[in-house]
C-alpha cells in the first residue's frame, strides 16, 4: 500500500499518530452494525424536510428526535428558538480525547420569495426538484441537493455512532454529534439586517460558545470523495459603489461617449474590467498551499443594484456593484480593500467608494496539532476503504466550511466525507464505517458504560471479545 504525501514530497497523513489502534475485529464489528438501508433511509428522510435556510426548525426537530430515540441525550442550543442547534453526545465514561462531529442542517436553495427570486434564477433552475427532494435514481445513486450538502454526510455519522452503541463499543473520550444552521447562510446586509439574516454566526460559532462542548479534535462532515482538509477559505463581499448626476430624460443631452454620461451605470463596463482585472490577479497571487491543502480563492461580482424600476424619469446617481473575495488562510480583508480601492482609481469615474459589507476569515489547523486526527481518518480510511487517506480536492479547501470555526479558536479540525455528488449506498455506509472508525481511533474504547445485553448482541454475551 503506498503512503500518501502531497506534490511537494510531504507526508500528509500518519496512521500511526492516531491515538488509538484500531483492530480488525473492532472494524469488522462496526461494519457489521451499520445497516446500509437504514442509512439510506434516514438520508432521504431527513433530506425530504425541507430546510432552506432560515427554515432549519423541521429539520433539527426531526435530527432531535432520532438522537432521542437512539439514546444521544439531544438538547438544544440555539441564539433563536427557530433555528437551534441540535447536540447529541455519545461516550465519556473513561479518558481519551473528545471528538465533535458537525454538519448543517441548511441547504442552498432558491429563498422561496419568487419576487426576489426571478431576478437571480432563470424559470428552468427554479423548476429544478434537486432543490428539495430527494429520491434513489435508477442507477441507484442518491439524487437531491439536501443529500450532498449537507444531510448526508449528518445522517452518516449519526448511524456510525449508532454502530458503536449497537456493536457494544463504549468511547472512552466523549463524542458530539451535532447539526446547526446557518452554514450556507444568509448574511445580513444593507436593508436585509439583524437577526433573522444571521447565518454562521448562529450555527456552529453559536455552538461552540453556548454548547456545552469541549472538543480536542472536530470534524466538519461534508462531502469530499473520502478526502481530508484541514484549511479552508473565508470571504469578504465589497460593495463597490460608483457616483452619478440625476438628469430628468427629457432635458438629457446625450453624450458620444459613455464615459460623460452622468448615469453611472453607464460606466459599469470600465468598472467590471477594472474588478475583473483585479479578480484575475487576485486568485493568480492568493494560492496558499501546505500538507494540509490548497487553497485557491476566487473572486465574482455577487450581484449589482442601481435606480429603481418604479421610479424612472431621471435616471439614478448610484450604482452598487457586490464583489465576493475569497480569503485564503492568512489573507486579511484589508488586503483584497486596498486592491480593490487601486483598481478603481484607474476607472474614469467621477466618484466612487468601497466598503466591506462581509468579512470572514479563512483558517487552517497547525500540522504538528491536527496529526492525531489525520491520522485516525487515515487509519479508519485503510480499514474501511482500503486505501490510503488523499488530500482533497482544492475545492475543498477554497470554500468556507466549519472548520474554520474549530481552527479559529485553535481547535484542530478537518472536513471529510462521502462523494459531494450523487453518491451511492454503498459510499455512504463506507463514509459511516470511516467515521465510526475515527470515532474509536480518537476517543479510545471504554466498554465500562455499556450493559451486557448491548455487548451480547453482537458478541453473544462475552463481555471482552477482543
Amino acid at each position: 500500500m503506498t503512503e500518501n504525501t502531497t506534490n511537494a514530497g510531504v507526508p500528509f497523513a500518519d496512521p500511526a499518530k492516531a491515538p488509538y489502534p484500531i483492530s480488525e475485529q473492532e472494524r469488522a464489528a462496526i461494519a457489521a452494525a451499520i445497516d446500509q438501508d437504514e442509512l439510506v433511509e434516514l438520508a432521504l428522510e431527513l433530506g425530504n424536510i425541507p430546510s432552506r435556510s432560515r427554515e432549519e426548525a423541521e429539520a433539527a426537530q426531526y435530527v432531535f428526535d432520532w438522537m432521542d430515540r437512539e439514546g444521544f441525550q439531544p438538547r438544544r442550543c440555539g441564539a433563536t428558538p427557530e433555528r437551534p442547534n441540535i447536540i447529541g453526545e455519545y461516550g465519556g465514561s473513561g479518558v481519551g480525547a473528545n471528538l465533535l462531529f458537525t454538519a448543517h442542517l441548511d441547504t442552498e436553495s432558491p429563498s422561496g420569495d419568487y419576487s426576489q427570486d426571478k431576478f437571480r434564477y432563470k424559470e428552468t433552475t427554479l423548476r429544478d426538484p434537486e432543490w428539495t427532494q430527494c429520491w434513489k435514481d435508477e442507477e441507484g445513486r442518491l439524487r437531491g441537493y439536501p443529500i450532498s450538502n449537507d444531510r448526508g454526510p449528518m445522517s452518516c455519522f449519526m448511524i456510525a455512532a449508532k454502530a458503536l452503541k449497537k456493536a457494544g463499543i463504549g468511547l472512552a473520550g466523549k463524542c458530539w454529534l451535532t447539526a446547526c444552521p446557518g452554514e450556507i447562510g444568509p448574511e445580513p446586509i444593507e436593508e436585509f439586517e439583524g437577526i433573522d439574516y444571521l447565518g454562521k454566526d448562529i450555527g456552529a460559532h453559536y455552538l461552540f460558545h453556548h454548547g456545552g462542548v469541549a472538543p480536542d479534535y472536530a470534524i466538519a462532515a461534508e462531502g469530499t470523495d473520502f478526502g481530508l482538509t484541514w484549511q479552508g477559505c473565508g470571504y469578504a463581499v465589497f460593495r463597490v459603489r460608483i457616483f452619478g448626476s440625476g438628469m430628468f430624460t427629457p432635458i438629457l443631452e446625450t453624450p458620444e461617449s459613455v464615459s460623460g454620461h452622468p448615469n453611472p451605470i453607464y460606466r459599469l463596463g470600465p468598472v467590471i474590467e477594472a474588478l475583473h482585472g483585479f479578480g484575475r490577479r487576485w486568485e493568480a497571487e492568493s494560492a496558499h498551499e501546505t500538507p494540509g491543502g490548497l487553497s485557491q480563492p476566487k473572486v465574482q461580482i455577487a450581484s449589482v443594484r442601481a435606480g429603481m424600476p418604479t421610479d424612472y424619469g431621471a435616471g439614478t446617481e448610484v450604482c452598487a456593484l457586490y464583489v465576493e473575495v475569497g480569503l485564503a488562510p492568512g489573507q486579511k480583508s484589508a488586503d483584497a480593500y486596498h486592491r480593490i480601492t487601486a483598481a478603481m482609481r484607474d476607472v474614469d469615474v467621477q466618484s466612487f467608494d468601497v466598503e466591506p459589507v462581509v468579512v470572514r476569515h479563512g483558517f487552517e489547523a497547525r500540522p504538528q496539532e491536527v496529526a492525531p486526527l489525520s491520522g485516525a481518518v487515515d487509519a479508519a480510511t485503510r480499514l474501511a476503504r482500503g486505501a490510503p487517506l488523499e488530500r482533497a480536492h482544492p475545492v475543498y479547501s477554497s470554500m468556507w466550511r466549519d472548520q474554520n470555526v474549530f481552527n479559529m479558536h485553535g481547535i484542530p479540525a478537518v472536513t471529510t466525507g462521502m462523494p459531494r455528488w450523487r453518491p451511492t449506498p454503498e459510499d455512504m455506509a463506507s463514509s459511516a464505517l470511516v467515521y465510526a472508525l475515527t470515532m474509536l481511533a480518537i476517543c479510545g474504547r471504554d466498554d465500562s458504560g455499556l450493559s451486557g445485553n448491548e455487548t451480547s448482541s453482537v458478541y453473544g454475551g462475552n463481555d471482552t471479545p477482543f
